[in-house]
């Protein structure tokens, strides 16, 4: 089994590719921040630190559970509290995607298992991974696709750009890069060359 961790740009298109991945027999997709969503459900570990840590705010829905709304509010308010949101939920999901990849290699019935992930660079899962995956896809692209799709204004976008990696960053730390400018097909046809290139190894 090949574990690849998938990364890109917000508005690279990750989405359309790993949809793609999916429908392939042998193949298994997760997603780091539904992982994420999970390990925040009340009963695990995850839920009850962040229930400590964050005991004083306004964040809980009368289940329980937490208004993710509220919560996008209080973490993204004060830098100090996303980090330590970021210190509980990013190792627990690193944990749940080690546990989950030994599984499968156990299991032997996977060929590929693919992570996507917005912080896999940051977050050091090239050493967890056998290599990593960059879509590409250019800025002006990406930044059409953000305002229409989402309704972010062009200094919401940039905003955004900044925040995130350079590509020449990405570009050092993945082993494949797949260009997704041109048309779907040209891309789903570079994914399954990669991926043959893999098989053919």
């Amino acid at each position: 089994m090949k574990f690849i961790g998938i990364t890109g740009g917000v508005g690279a298109g990750k989405s359309e590719i790993l949809g793609y991945l999916k429908m392939r027999p042998g193949t298994k997709v997760m997603l780091a921040d539904e992982i994420a969503h999970d390990l925040m459900e009340p009963g695990t570990s995850c839920y009850e630190k962040i229930k400590k840590q964050f005991a004083g705010e306004d964040i809980f829905l009368p289940d329980g559970r937490f208004d993710r709304g509220k919560m996008a509010e209080v973490i993204f308010s004060e830098e100090e509290k996303r980090k330590q949101m970021n210190a509980i939920v990013h190792p627990a999901v690193k944990e749940f995607v080690i546990e989950t990849a030994n599984a499968e290699r156990k299991k032997g019935t996977l060929q590929f298992l693919f992570l996507e992930a917005a912080l896999l660079i940051e977050e050091h899962y090239d050493e967890i991974c056998d290599e990593l995956w960059y879509i590409y896809t250019r800025e002006d692209i990406r930044k059409q696709r953000l305002m229409a799709s989402r309704g972010y204004s062009e200094e919401k976008v940039y905003q955004i750009f900044d925040s995130q990696l350079s590509e020449e960053t990405y570009r050092r730390y993945c082993k494949c890069v797949l260009d997704n400018n041109g048309t779907v097909e040209k891309t789903y046809s570079q994914l399954e060359q990669a991926l043959k290139n893999i098989e053919s190894e």
